[in-house]
C-alpha cells in the first residue's frame, strides 16, 4: 500500500508539473524538467536532510519511469484537459495528500520526533510545488492565501492520533491521505484561505 501510494503521488505531481509548464507554453524539454522537479523536489530535499543518500529516485529507476509516463500522459491528453486549472488542482491535491504521508513515514523510519515527522511530511508534499512555481515565475501556492501547507500539518496530526489508536497501517495510510485530499478539494471549491498579514 505504501509503495503504491508513493507511485500514485509521483505520477500526480509529475502531471501537475507538466500541466503548469504547458500553461506557460514551455517546449517539451522544459515541460519534462518541470514535471521531474515537481515530482521529486520534496522527496530529494527530505532525503538529503535525513542523510538518506543517494536519494530515493536515484536508487530506484521506477520513479523516473513513472515521471516519464506522467509527462507523456499529460501531453497526450492535454486537449481533453480543457479545464487546465481544475486538472492541475486535482493532480496537485493527490500529490499533496500522498507525499505528506510518505514524508511522515520516512521520519518514523529514522526514529524522529512526531513534530519533525510532520515537518518532513509537509516539506515532502510542498517543496516540489514550490520549485515548480518558482521555475514557472509564479508566487508559490504555499506562500499565497490558499490553505495548503496547513492541511499537511492537520493531516500529520491526524496520522499520529490514529496511530496512537493502533489503527491498521493500510487504513491509517488511506485515511490520512484521503482526509488531506478532501480538505484541499473543499478549500479549492469553497475558496477557503488564510487572512493575509497587512503592513500598517
Amino acid at each position: 500500500m505504501f509503495h503504491l501510494l508513493d507511485i500514485i503521488g509521483t505520477m500526480a505531481f509529475a502531471m501537475s508539473g507538466a500541466l503548469t509548464a504547458m500553461s506557460k507554453k514551455l517546449d517539451p524539454f522544459g515541460v519534462f524538467i518541470i514535471a521531474f522537479v515537481t515530482a521529486v523536489g520534496g522527496g530529494t530535499l527530505r532525503d538529503v536532510m535525513i542523510g538518506r543518500t543517494p536519494v530515493g529516485w536515484m536508487q530506484d529507476p521506477t520513479y523516473v519511469y513513472v515521471i516519464v509516463w506522467g509527462f507523456i500522459l499529460a501531453i497526450i491528453f492535454r486537449k481533453k484537459l480543457d479545464r487546465l486549472r481544475t486538472s492541475l488542482a486535482l493532480f496537485d491535491t493527490i500529490g499533496l495528500g500522498v507525499f505528506t504521508l510518505i514524508g511522515i513515514q520516512k521520519g518514523i523510519d529514522y526514529h524522529l520526533h512526531p513534530v519533525i515527522c510532520i515537518a518532513l511530511g509537509t516539506m515532502t508534499a510542498c517543496f516540489g510545488g514550490v520549485t515548480r512555481d518558482i521555475l514557472c515565475v509564479e508566487i508559490p501556492v504555499i506562500f499565497r492565501r490558499e490553505v495548503y501547507a496547513t492541511i499537511c500539518i492537520i493531516g500529520g496530526i491526524l496520522f499520529f492520533a490514529l496511530r496512537k489508536m493502533n489503527v491498521e497501517n493500510d487504513v491509517l495510510y488511506l485515511a490520512t491521505s484521503s482526509i488531506i485530499i478532501v480538505i484541499r478539494l473543499l478549500a479549492v471549491k469553497y475558496k477557503w484561505h488564510l487572512a493575509p498579514l497587512e503592513h500598517k
